[in-house]
């Protein structure tokens, strides 16, 4: 019997011991260090494994921090931060080691690493020129992992360039650039050719339209073949197609031939900020382009025109598809408002009244024998209930009405805020026949803001701001029941420009409105001193002002293409996106180093009659 008390003893004393271990370890955790409190809880639950809250508690909040940190490993990993996500992952291991989705997802952060680590080769690879490399290394990061974005827009990169480098047409020999002089005068265009072709080994083929009697008189010092082939067709209104490096196609410059002889290519463009229908708009007017098809749906627009065109227009479509600039408004509305109010005074009745009651009960009538014997009973005063009362009242409130939205707006888009109610006004209606019918509309009432934002490249903000406070001051009810509103309305519009992060006050829409009230007892209230019982003051005294504050943050602005995209060559008139006719400036060689120049042909005689 001894040994019961000891062993409840015990008991009692590992309770105490086990709920003062179980309290410190809660207060680790919701400090939040969970780690250390969860990691204390797990031994004393291994001890008490039947004590019910410690088991609930525990799992709750492991389940809980598990999933937090797994989410924030996550969001680590898809940033590229892989040391912070390694962390995290191991956190959750640590509290739950048989965790499936903490475990795959180590092992997705070493494929990451490993990919990353490819892409980094693949980049080198590519600035050093290197696209094979660059292109097997891209793909095999897309083997592991087939969304990987880096990846697919490095192969993308290497598409583009492979299959600009497949459709470019072929160019003469690199060695007919080289400056050289050359003199002809008044020379059968067909024998100036022969002869260039003789001291360069160029291949010449005309077409059967080409004139025989065309004549050409050159004078250049060091230009290359190149450019005088060019200017020599160009004066004779004839045109070239480079067949390969060797090999020249000459034919007449008119539009028949212009479409018989030049290639035309295909192109789409995917727009991701500009609109389509525009910038086919910009296309047609600027390129000349007829071959064109918009897809709406996509966003895309496809053109079929000359290389040279094609170029041109890839410049036009890359200065105008850039992002739309945003900017970030934060607003404060802010209402001070004063209320006092003052009722003090007696108020006394306004009326008394006398009337005779005679014994019909009858008011006002009374009968002469009951004249003769008038008394109390045939006479009633009546006054107002209660017959005095005491006004002492006053009350002083302040308050203020804040509104702090955040918009973020595109550029010239306009943007509205409505805080506040919606009030049914009812609009009764009758017809000819006397059918009534009721229609409910909504009035708005409170805060409205609209703001429309202009950015700048140099960061300015330009703002267009229209306020309206407005609230119900009135109800006013018609000769029919219908219920009018009065409403009361303080607005405001302006024209800002601020810098960013730049915060603008308006204020000044002030109400202030005083009104003071009394009833008096004529001539009581006049007394000195005295008076002042016999009268009642009702004094009200509001002030109110509504101050907006807005300051805008800048977003993103407008990024100007680079200057080589915003003014470049177009060509001729007749020719768009055609190269320059200009040649371009050789550098001389030192006077000692300066090869002879070729011998002139020798000047074609006119054959003899």
């Amino acid at each position: 019997m001894r040994k019961i008390p000891t062993l409840l003893a015990v008991l009692v004393l590992a309770s105490c011991a086990t709920s003062g271990s179980f309290k410190e370890a809660r207060t680790l955790v919701e400090s939040g260090n969970e780690e250390e409190g969860l990691a204390r809880m797990a031994e004393q639950l291994k001890e008490n494994p039947d004590d019910t809250e410690l088991r609930n508690y525990y799992l709750r909040h492991r389940t809980v921090a598990v999933e937090r940190f797994l989410a924030t490993a996550e969001r680590s990993r898809a940033a590229g931060a892989f040391e912070r996500a390694e962390e995290e992952y191991r956190r959750a291991l640590r509290l739950e080691p048989d965790n499936a989705r903490a475990a795959q997802g180590l092992q997705l952060l070493a494929a990451d690493r490993a990919n990353a680590a490819l892409l980094a080769e693949a980049q080198a690879a590519l600035k050093g020129g290197d696209q094979a490399a660059a292109y097997a290394r891209a793909q095999q990061v897309l083997g592991a992992d087939p969304r990987n974005r880096e990846a697919r827009a490095l192969v993308r990169r290497v598409d583009e360039k492979n299959a600009k480098a497949a459709a470019a047409p072929p160019e003469l020999d690199a060695a007919l650039k080289k400056p050289i002089t050359m003199e002809f005068r008044d020379a059968p265009l067909r024998s100036v050719f022969e002869l260039i072709a003789k001291h360069t080994g160029l291949n010449f083929i005309f077409d059967k339209d080409v004139a025989q009697d065309l004549k050409a008189t050159v004078y250049v010092r060091n230009s290359s073949i190149d450019d005088v082939i060019r200017f020599v067709l160009v004066t004779n209104q004839l045109e070239r197609k480079v067949l390969n490096e060797n090999t020249v196609l000459v034919y007449p410059n008119t539009p028949a031939k212009q479409q018989a002889y030049k290639d035309l290519v295909v192109r789409s463009f995917y727009l991701a900020n500009a609109d389509a229908k525009q910038t086919a708009n910009m296309v047609r007017q600027l390129a000349r382009t007829r071959d064109l098809y918009v897809d709406e749906k996509l966003n895309m627009l496809v053109i079929r025109d000359t290389p040279e065109a094609v170029a041109m227009v890839e410049k036009l479509i890359a200065s105008q598809d850039l992002g739309e600039p945003e900017v970030m408004l934060e607003v404060e509305v802010l209402e001070v408002s004063h209320n006092q109010l003052a009722q003090v005074g007696i108020q006394w009745p306004g009326s008394v009244g006398l009337s005779l009651i005679g014994a019909a009960g009858v008011p006002g009538q009374i009968t002469g024998r009951e004249l003769q014997s008038f008394n109390g009973n045939n006479a009633r005063v009546t006054v107002s209930d209660p017959f005095i009362a005491l006004n002492l009242r006053q009350q002083v409130g302040r308050s203020n009405v804040l509104a702090n939205p955040r918009i973020r707006v595109k550029n010239k888009e306009k943007a509205r805020i409505h805080i506040g109610d919606k009030v049914p006004v009812v609009t009764t209606t009758a017809g000819a026949t006397g059918f009534v019918s009721e229609s409910i509309n909504y009035l708005d009432v409170g805060l409205k803001l609209e703001v429309e934002p202009i950015v700048y490249l140099e960061d300015d903000v330009g703002i267009k701001v229209g306020l309206e406070v407005s609230n119900i001051v009135n109800q006013v009810k018609s000769s029919s029941g219908t219920l009018a509103y009065q409403v009361g309305t303080r607005t405001a519009a302006t024209t800002l420009r601020l810098r960013d992060g730049e915060t603008q006050v308006l204020a000044g829409l002030i109400s202030d409105e005083d009104r003071r009230n009394a009833t008096k007892v004529p001539g009581l209230s006049r007394l000195p001193l005295l008076g002042r019982l016999f009268s009642d003051n009702d004094d009200t005294v509001s002030k109110s002002e509504v101050v907006l504050l807005i300051t805008p943050h800048v977003v993103r602005n407008l990024e100007r293409p680079a200057a080589r995209i915003e003014r470049f060559n177009s060509g001729t008139e007749a020719e768009i996106g055609g190269a320059t006719l200009g040649l371009p400036q050789y550098t001389l060689p030192p006077p000692g180093d300066t090869p002879a120049p070729p011998s002139a042909p020798p000047q074609p005689q006119a054959p003899r009659q």
